[in-house]
């Protein structure tokens, strides 16, 4: 939790990842039609500190120069480019539709790859057309390679330093989307039984740091 004296605007900022985090947590993928259950959408206030005014607009051209175009993890034969995921009209996050479901995602609310904070890479396990991009990402291991090619060009390499399979209902919010000093990875897929609608019940994070 930011401190007293943590600024007003990092405050607001904070408030908004956690909000959308949670939506993330709750994203499905599964061998029937993906699907995001209802989650809180961020409030007013912080969609008025982050998606209006001057500031803003030149944050999102930046964003929209800056994207990153593609994910490779050599290791687990995952070569993939990457689309642009937001929110949907109900406040929760996107995914990559299921007919899409070898294509990752790169989620615009989180950091750019190679600046300071977590960027998010989301890709479905599993969808009804069948095996999608990360679903041997359970296979990764510590120190393996990930490589994620900006929107200038450039390649960074991130060095996986841990995984977690973690139950959606208790998703690791601030240890996924807490502040970072430096550029750090965060790559999301499903994971575990399934429940009655034939959705995992756990999601499967993999942390990663800029080598």
């Amino acid at each position: 939790m930011p401190s007293p004296r943590t600024p007003h605007r990092f405050r607001r900022t904070a408030a908004l990842l956690t909000a959308v985090a949670a939506c993330v947590a709750l994203a499905g993928c599964s061998s029937a039609e993906p699907s995001a259950a209802t989650a809180t959408a961020p409030s007013a206030s912080a969609r008025d500190e982050a998606g209006s005014g001057p500031t803003a607009r030149s944050r999102a051209d930046e964003t929209e120069r800056s994207a990153p175009t593609e994910v490779t993890i050599p290791s687990i034969g995952v070569r993939s480019t990457l689309m642009e995921l937001g929110l949907n009209a109900d406040g929760t996050v996107e995914v990559p539709p299921a007919e899409r479901g070898m294509t990752a995602g790169w989620y615009r609310g989180g950091s750019v790859p190679g600046t300071p904070g977590p960027a998010v890479l989301i890709g479905h396990n599993d969808t009804r057309f069948g095996r999608a991009v990360f679903h041997d990402l359970k296979n990764i291991r510590e120190g393996a390679e990930v490589l994620v090619r900006d929107g200038a060009g450039k390649t960074l390499r991130f060095t996986v330093t841990g995984k977690e399979a973690v139950s959606k209902k208790a998703f690791p919010t601030e240890k996924v989307y807490g502040p970072t000093k430096g550029s750090t990875l965060r790559l999301i897929t499903c994971d575990g039984e399934f429940d009655a609608e034939g959705h995992p019940v756990d999601n499967l994070i993999v942390y990663g740091d800029l080598v």
